[in-house]
């Protein structure tokens, strides 16, 4: 079995996002997930500050477990 690591390619197998393929920005090996640019989206709701004075909606990535990923050919 090939290891997943930082830079590889990857295609989910299963879930919302079955099919799609991205590069591996971060691997979590504590708790076994990794951060693929482009899959499995979440909004982050925030909050007015002065760094973000405009506040609102954010989409950006959350970890995906690295069972539901392969390396993409």
């Amino acid at each position: 079995m090939a290891t997943i690591k930082k830079g590889d390619l990857v295609k989910a197998v299963c879930g919302d996002d079955k099919g799609k393929t991205g590069k591996v920005l971060q691997v979590l090996p504590g708790t076994g997930r990794v951060l693929v640019e482009g899959l499995n989206f979440v909004k982050k709701h925030m909050r007015k500050t002065q760094d973000k004075p405009q506040g609102g909606v954010f989409e950006k990535e959350a970890s995906i477990h690295i069972s539901n990923l392969k390396k993409a050919e």
